[in-house]
């Protein structure tokens, strides 16, 4: 069994992830990182930022609305992702299908317990025939205006305790949106709103993005994300790759077998998986820095994450449900993090004393990217512990 110590997945991930010497473009970026993470909408933008070099926003835009070479899709463990247009129909035969029927199973719940109707499945099927009816012209829209030729989706139903911060009333119609996205019967077209906020408009599928193909069946799915999931992060334990993909560790076992991985032997004792034609050493990389969004991919790509990150600063740069906040990488570790000021301008905060050569390097990306942003200050949903406590200070 080949062994891969932590210096050649630093080394590994450094090239593979663009961090080191870049993509020439939006869709290769994309392509080369799996999928990006799209929760924060802002999250899509800055890991290209950190990929492409010279990329722009426009950029960003016409690939996401213009060509739709990248689409927006809700999948693996009901997060939103951009993926690349090619791997839509794995996903949807696999992850998103998983998530639509969580989805589906959770509406009708809230369905039945707003007294909205007692048959909760009929309802879904009706209401669901109707707002594709609605969309079939291909016109984008908002859930508001959706509501507007679909009345039915503004049902209310109340979720969470009174004494929680985050519960209240809602419209029934964002999670009936939400599981057709899951569907991928409809799909988010362009943004209503800022780059860096969520404020979809819906357009139908075959409106978007044509006859992209069938849903492929589950195991071939669930094979095709692993494989390319192993293309991307490899190796990656048993731990990673199910919590990445929020799937069974049936599932994973089984999409190991017929991508044909192999094990390797990692750093600590454990095992890895790599791809039957990815086991030659990767080579060394010369000393990098970089600036990654909250939830970016590569902080994302892993749960078991030692390789790259101190334990110790885990409290301090991820929320409690793993969650990373911004981070500064230097050499293919995670330093720190970085934050705004009120005017705009992009701080690094370290956890840790490094040389001169890699302050230099991180305080120079920072000087870019506040060139980049020109002003605009992003608002993170998942700030870390760490990004708050600079906020108060």
């Amino acid at each position: 069994m080949r062994h891969i110590d932590d210096a050649e997945r630093r080394a590994r991930l450094a090239r593979r992830h663009g961090l080191a010497d870049g993509f020439p473009d939006v869709v290769a970026a994309t392509r080369a990182m799996t999928v990006l993470h799209a929760t924060e909408a802002a999250t899509v933008h800055l890991s290209l930022w950190a990929r492409v070099p010279g990329v722009a926003v426009a950029d960003v835009e016409a690939a996401l609305y213009d060509e739709r070479a990248i689409v927006k899709q809700l999948a693996m463990r009901r997060t939103l992702f951009v993926f690349p247009r090619d791997l839509l129909p794995a996903a949807w035969g696999s992850a998103a299908a998983r998530v639509a029927g969580q989805q589906r199973q959770q509406l009708a719940k809230w369905v039945v317990q707003a007294s909205i109707s007692a048959a909760p499945d009929e309802w879904i099927d009706t209401v669901t025939a109707d707002v594709l009816a609605a969309m079939a012209d291909g016109t984008a829209r908002t859930t508001r205006e959706l509501r507007a030729l679909v009345p039915e989706l503004d049902g209310r139903f109340t979720h969470g305790a009174p004494d929680k911060k985050w519960s209240g009333e809602f419209p029934i119609g964002a999670w009936v949106m939400t599981t057709l996205g899951a569907e991928g019967r409809v799909v988010r077209g362009a943004n209503a709103g800022h780059w860096r906020l969520n404020k979809p408009t819906w357009v139908r599928t075959d409106r978007w993005v044509g006859d992209a193909g069938e849903p492929w069946p589950g195991d071939e799915g669930y094979a095709e994300l692993v494989r390319r999931w192993l293309t991307t992060f490899g190796p990656g334990t048993e731990t990673d790759i199910v919590w990445w993909l929020g799937a069974t560790k049936g599932i994973v076992r089984r999409a190991l077998v017929d991508v044909g991985a192999v094990e390797v032997s990692l750093d600590g004792g454990g095992v890895g998986w790599v791809l039957p034609d990815d086991v030659e050493p990767a080579p060394a990389v010369e000393p990098w820095a970089a600036l990654l969004p909250t939830l970016d991919p590569t902080v994302m790509g892993w749960k078991e994450r030692g390789f790259y990150l101190d334990g110790a600063d885990v409290p301090f740069l991820f929320d409690r449900n793993g969650n990373a906040g911004n981070t500064a990488w230097w050499d293919g570790r995670v330093v720190g993090c970085w934050v705004q000021d009120d005017a705009g301008v992009v701080r690094v905060l370290l956890r840790h004393d490094l040389p001169a050569e890699a302050t230099a390097a991180l305080d120079l990306e920072a000087e870019r990217l506040t060139t980049w942003l020109d002003g605009v200050r992003i608002v993170n949903v998942y700030a870390s512990p760490q990004m708050k406590g600079a906020a108060l200070s």
